[in-house]
């Protein structure tokens, strides 16, 4: 019986079957195979409720781009094809300026939110999340997905006109892992959580991605949940998911927190100390962590973002008061925020595409050797 398959989607949409491409590489049944590899691709098959494989599923392809990938997830011995959606960024505003913005599109080019319209989820399972990349390792610059402004475009933090850069806390250099965030996750401010004593920060829930690969500003990167530490920032709960890109070389080693130590020693006490001092170079103290800095395993983490996720739905669909986030969406059916595509593009050429670039600080290199009480 035929375990894994890889697909590529058609560039021609399909109505009740799935155009797919069997693998000439057949492998042994397993429980779970997780992500698929890439192997070499022969003929072209259609797969229908009829004639597919037992134990296979039929995903009705209500769009395609392009020639995007279909991706085989398994949980059990039920794989499920998803195809991932591609998207591109467009960015405004004049570079190092307070006006810069990176907004997002669809590959065919409508204008969405990358808070409110790429999924959460990348498969049917839910076993792999779209995360969104605002920060990529070794850089210093503070980004973030902008709560006020519609469609949510990343911009650089400010603080008193300047905008902000992470100081290089000895031995780090900037951010050490890609940082960003999942996309329809919101903290609630208003909820106290039960597992910190504190409530939500009204941030969407950051994501650490550990793999080998340097992401960019903007990327839409496939992941795996691994973990979570749960950082106390100023009184509030500000969970950092663990996460490695599935196509990461090493990913198939790394299903848990306990893996993260064995396959990347040394990263999980280097991520603790990171956040308790990033912010003593701007003269703050501290930070502090739930669980004594203990990072739970993925099953834990996993309820957490499902919980962030339940919370955007309220907020999304106006049932809970908004704390200041615009909910300006393109695909939330029901949302009271939807707006056709035509609005959305008018947000977007509406932005500024000016702005004075600031000059770029020496001390932003600067070694600052914090040591811990």
């Amino acid at each position: 019986m035929l375990s894994s398959w890889i697909g590529l989607l058609g560039r021609r949409k399909t109505t009740s079957s799935v155009a797919v491409l069997l693998t000439t590489r057949i492998l042994r049944h397993h429980s779970s195979i997780g992500v698929a590899a890439t192997a070499p691709l022969t003929r072209k098959f259609l797969v229908t409720a009829s004639n597919s494989p037992a134990g296979f599923v039929v995903v009705p392809v209500l769009r395609s781009y392009g020639s995007c990938p279909l991706t085989v997830v398994a949980s059990g011995s039920v794989p499920t094809m998803v195809a991932n959606k591609k998207y591109q960024i467009v960015e405004r505003g004049a570079p190092n300026s307070t006006d810069y913005r990176v907004f997002f599109k669809t590959e065919d080019g409508q204008s969405v939110s990358p808070l409110h319209d790429i999924p959460l989820y990348a498969n049917d399972a839910k076993t792999v999340y779209n995360m969104v990349v605002e920060v990529p390792r070794w850089t210093n610059a503070k980004m973030e997905i902008s709560l006020a402004e519609g469609l949510n475009p990343i911009k650089q933090d400010v603080k008193k006109g300047k905008l902000r850069f992470v100081a290089n806390c000895f031995p780090h250099h900037g951010y050490i892992w890609n940082y960003g965030a999942f996309p329809q996750t919101w903290e609630n401010p208003d909820h106290l959580d039960p597992n910190t004593g504190c409530k939500g920060d009204n941030d969407p829930i950051d994501v650490l991605e550990i793999g080998s690969r340097v992401a960019k500003r903007g990327d839409v990167v496939q992941v795996k949940i691994l973990g979570t530490v749960a950082l106390i920032d100023e009184g509030e709960t500000d969970w950092k998911v663990i996460s490695i890109d599935v196509k990461d070389p090493v990913a198939d080693q790394l299903n848990d927190i306990n893996d993260v130590e064995k396959v990347f020693p040394g990263l999980l006490k280097a991520t603790v100390e990171w956040f308790k001092i990033y912010k003593i170079p701007d003269g703050k103290p501290e930070n502090q962590f739930a669980f004594n800095g203990e990072a739970k395993d993925a099953a834990f983490a996993t309820k957490v973002v499902e919980e962030t996720n339940r919370f955007w739905r309220t907020l999304v669909n106006k049932e809970v008061e908004n704390t200041g986030i615009s909910c300006l969406n393109t695909t939330v059916e029901g949302s009271p925020y939807l707006v056709a595509a035509d609005a959305a593009e008018e947000v977007l050429t509406r932005s500024s595409n000016g702005g004075e670039t600031q000059p770029r600080s020496d001390t932003i290199d600067k070694w600052h050797y914090i040591t811990l009480k």
